[in-house]
């Protein structure tokens, strides 16, 4: 295909096509999850009667599942895992980029090999130091699980966005008076603000729709006051006595996607830049 040809109808098929395979299911999830149980079964590909359509499925997800509490208690760990991993992340990818000293390379390479350890491989042992530290069951011991399992991708991408910034602005802040602190604060990071954006929507992403480690250190007593909005899915079918409410599931479904969709699409154009220049130099 020569530069600045048309599209052909072929790739056009071909883009159409992807686009119906990535946003029906997403409209067939919202329009079931107004159906009753009976029409789910029945009709599962009709769209719902206008005049019976079930908004009384999001407010049973959201009281008799308890969605409410593990709504709030998936927006606090999501919020605080972000602010610590940019704040931490941010902080040594800086050192990483700007300083040279003995051993900073097979630093980088130490954090990095974190990204190649798959996170149920670690879960046992890290159930039982959590167990240890009296963390489990807790908001803050998840928070902590969350922060150090993200920091090997923000380190990694937010290194490679600070080598691409120029130093001559890092010199002229020192010149004026600035100390590192000051023009690592003051200069430097808002300039990595691409980058820190891609970071967060990506923790964002891994944060609150993560099931597996929280369902391992949130199983205790304590779990249905503390559990995020994925545990609170599953809870669902507890709540219904095993007999599950498909309703009420699917409604559970689009309150845990919808504020995913919301910061996709908001904040999208910000994940290809940030990559792109962060892994200029990484």
């Amino acid at each position: 295909m020569k530069h600045g040809s048309r599209i052909t109808p072929l790739i056009q098929v071909i883009l159409w096509s992807y686009v119906v395979l990535v946003v029906y299911p997403m409209f067939w999830l919202m329009t079931t999850s107004l159906k009753s149980d009976q029409d789910i079964f029945l009709k599962p590909f009709d769209l719902p009667a206008m005049n019976d359509l079930r908004w009384d499925n999001f407010a049973s997800a959201w009281t008799r599942g308890q969605f409410g509490n593990h709504f709030f208690n998936s927006v606090l760990v999501t919020a605080v895992t972000i602010v610590l991993t940019l704040l931490l992340a941010s902080m040594a990818a800086y050192a990483m980029a700007r300083f040279t000293f003995r051993g900073g390379r097979m630093l980088l390479f130490y954090v990095l090999a974190g990204l190649m350890i798959p996170g149920q491989l670690a879960i046992v042992p890290l159930f039982f130091q959590m167990k240890s530290l009296g963390l489990l069951d807790s908001r803050l011991g998840l928070m902590l699980v969350y922060v150090a399992g993200n920091m090997p991708f923000a380190i990694f991408v937010l290194t490679g966005f600070f080598k691409t910034l120029p130093s001559s602005l890092h010199e002229a802040a020192v010149i004026e008076g600035a100390g590192e602190f000051r023009a690592f604060w003051t200069v430097m990071l808002p300039l990595a603000r691409p980058g820190l954006i891609t970071v967060g929507i990506f923790t964002f992403l891994g944060t609150w729709n993560e099931y597996f480690t929280a369902f391992i250190l949130l199983s205790g007593k304590g779990s249905q006051r503390v559990g995020t909005l994925p545990l609170g899915l599953a809870n669902i079918t507890i709540v219904s006595q095993y007999r599950v409410s498909w309703g009420m599931a699917f409604a559970g479904l689009v309150l845990l996607m919808l504020p995913v969709l919301v910061v996709y699409v908001v904040l999208q154009r910000h994940i290809s830049k940030g990559i792109t220049l962060g892994a200029l130099k990484g």
